[in-house]
This record gives structure tokens, sequence and C-alpha cells, in this order.
């Protein structure tokens, strides 16, 4: 990067992508190219990865590699669950996870195909005084046949196929895990493999052995990462261990498998004066019941998960409601709704229609500070439960 673009990239930062490309016409003088990569950069990495975004050399690569990459919370995440001598990421890509990871080893090797990427990543390595990370220009199973043994191996399957279109099995992603699990296993004491939160999890479970835990990571409330912790002698029974990064803290809960197919929730007919929605984490982790029974709450429905206490429960990983009324589902209960909840933010639970449908047939508006769940309860009867957030836990 010359003076001249190094300048421009300063002083148009902000500015449209769209009209610098048209500005830059006839600049032999400035990489137009290397402008537009490097503003739209900083653009998504500014919160992203606030550590790569204060330091303005730092080089980005193309659109798609920035959109695949780890965010600073989840990469800083990981690097907690390893330490130890030496860390191969097999999967390098534009490098943050290596980064955060490496932090909390001695020696760690970067592995990337990609030729441009491997470049940027010494670059930018080197830049945040890095050095211990070797860079390596291999595919990730050639290197993998060929090395020693190490004390942690973290792996990121591409999720896409040859025609860039997403994936949602296992054995589509690239590498392929399932296929070459067992020399992933051999060559590591810890195996960490991060995985897309569209795929399906009880059935990984199923495809793979010696799981030793299973993390599901969301940030305000969107879950972005499934986390696979294995190791050579696991028993394959995993833990549980949902996390979820909000504004005014981390909220946590873990369960084990046997633990949620054994809990035996006490069901309701009606809310009681507290309404609790688990986050997506927990969700997605599958912990319907045992969330139910570990913070003594009643659950409205076998397949409704939402639950009910009359004295407010502390630390629920999930959002918490006072119930203000509950509507039958006729006709004239809706109308009767709608005249004193004119507005209001509405979730579907188990219910037979849309958000939209409903917005459409009752005519509520979106927003404010009332909430609707729309649900079917206990003794299967649908209802809408007008509720606030609680005040008693901030």
């Amino acid at each position: 990067m010359n003076e001249q673009t190094r300048k421009f990239i300063n002083e148009h930062e902000y500015d449209d992508i769209f009209d610098l490309s048209l500005q830059l016409r006839g600049h032999a003088d400035i990489d137009a190219n290397l402008v537009v990569r490097q503003i739209n950069g900083r653009k998504r990495i500014k919160l992203k990865v606030p550590t790569f975004f204060q330091n303005d050399e730092i080089l980005y690569p193309v659109n798609l590699s920035m959109e695949q990459a780890s965010s600073e919370i989840t990469a800083q995440y990981k690097s907690k669950l390893c330490k130890g001598r030496t860390l191969v990421d097999l999967t390098g890509g534009f490098g943050i996870d290596c980064y955060f990871m490496a932090c909390n080893f001695q020696k760690a090797v970067y592995v990337e195909r990609n030729e441009e990427l491997c470049k940027l990543a010494h670059h930018n390595f080197n830049l945040l005084k890095k050095e211990h990370i070797d860079v390596v220009n291999e595919d990730a199973l050639n290197y993998l046949s060929k090395m020693d043994k190490v004390d942690c191996i973290y792996l990121d399957p591409a999720r896409r196929n040859l025609e860039g279109k997403k994936v949602f099995k296992l054995a589509d992603c690239e590498p392929d895990v399932s296929k070459y699990f067992d020399l992933l296993l051999s060559k590591a004491d810890l195996l960490i493999v991060k995985l897309s939160p569209m795929l399906d999890i009880s059935q990984i479970l199923t495809e793979l052995s010696c799981i030793e835990e299973v993390h599901i990571i969301s940030v305000d409330n969107d879950c972005k990462e499934v986390l696979l912790i294995a190791q050579e002698d696991s028993a394959n029974t995993p833990t549980f261990r949902t996390v979820n990064f909000t504004k005014s803290g981390i909220q946590e809960y873990r369960f084990k498998n046997i633990t949620e197919i054994n809990s035996q929730p006490a069901y309701t007919k009606l809310p009681k004066h507290f309404l609790y929605e688990p986050n997506v984490s927990v969700l997605k982790a599958g912990a319907f019941k045992s969330i139910a029974t570990t913070f003594q709450l009643e659950k409205l429905h076998i397949n409704t998960h939402l639950y009910t206490s009359n004295e407010l429960v502390p630390d629920f990983p999930g959002r918490v409601f006072e119930v203000e009324n509950v509507y039958g589902n006729s006709k004239s209960e809706l109308r009767r709704l709608s005249r004193h909840v004119p507005k209001a933010n509405i979730s579907i639970r188990n219910y037979i229609l849309s958000v939209e449908e409903l917005r459409k047939k009752s005519g509520i508006k979106e927003g404010g500070d009332q909430y609707i769940f729309a649900c079917k309860l206990a003794d299967n009867e649908y209802a809408f439960i007008q509720c606030h957030k609680t005040t008693q836990l901030e």
C-alpha cells in the first residue's frame, strides 16, 4: 500500500463505496481495488473485531472471507477453552480465531490453502506482534497427514459448496470432519471444531464419537457458533454449555443430555406472575425440560417453550416478563386485546398463525414496550399472554 492510497483511505473511510469507485477513476497513483476492500473491511470489522480496527495498517480480504470470520467476542471465548505448547489452526481464513487462541500457546501454526489469505495473515500477525504464529500455505488434510501430535487442533470447515451455496450437513462441509475425525483425534490432545448453528447437533452427535463438550454461543440472542470439544479418550457423554453474551452480562447454562431426558417438569394451564423465555442458545441445545426443573419453573405446554412462576427467579438464561393479562383465542378476545394493546411486540410459540398473519388479523402494530406471546397452554387451548419486561432484574 503506497502512501497516496493509505492517505485516501484515511480521509474517505466513512464515504460510500460506490461513490468512491467513481471518484477513483483516473487516479493512477491510488489502488482503487485496495481502497474499496480496505474501507469495506474496516466498516465490517469496527464492531466485530475492535482490536483489528484500532490498527489502520491491518489488511483485509474479500467480502466472503470477512463474512465467515469470527467476531472478537466469540474468538476470545474460544481462547479460554485451550492452552499449551502448540496450537494448529487447520482452516486459518482471515485469522481472527488463530490470533486470539494463540495467546495461550507457546507456538501456533496457521494453515490455509488460499495464498492471498496467507500473505494477509503473515502481514497482520507481524503487525500485531504475534511472531510466534507460523503461516503455512497448504491444504489442511495434506498438513494434517504429516504433522506431529500437538496440544490442540482447531478446525472451522467451510460451509459452502462449489457454487457458493450454504450447506447444512456435516458431510457436505469441507473438509468433511466425519470422514477424518479419527485422524484428527489422533493428532491432538484436544480437538475444537466450529460448526454452523444451522447444523443439526443431535445428528452430528450420532455421527461423531469422543465428544466431551458442546458449546452453543450467541451474541445478543443471535446464535453464532456451535463448538465441539473432543478428546480421544472421551466417554462421549457430552456436557452442553450454552452462552449468550448480552449488553448487561453473560447468560450461561450447562446440562447433560441424560438430565434433559430424565427431567419431568410441572405444567400449568395458566401463566403465573412471571413469564420466562429461554435464550436461543438454550433452545438450540434442546434444554426444553431441564431448564424448567433446574430453575423450578412450570412449563406452559410440552411443545411451548415458555415457563412461569409466582416468585422471581434470578439468573435465568433468557428474558423475563411480568404478566399483565391472559386472553383467550376467540375473535371477541382478540378484538378486546387489540383495543387494550394497539401496539406490541408479538412472538409466536406453538401457535397456529405466523406473526404476520396475527398482526393482519388483529390490527396490532409493531413496537412499543408491551409484549404478546401467542401460544398453546397445557390444556391444549390457545391463548394470548400480554406482558412487559420485568424491571426487577435491572
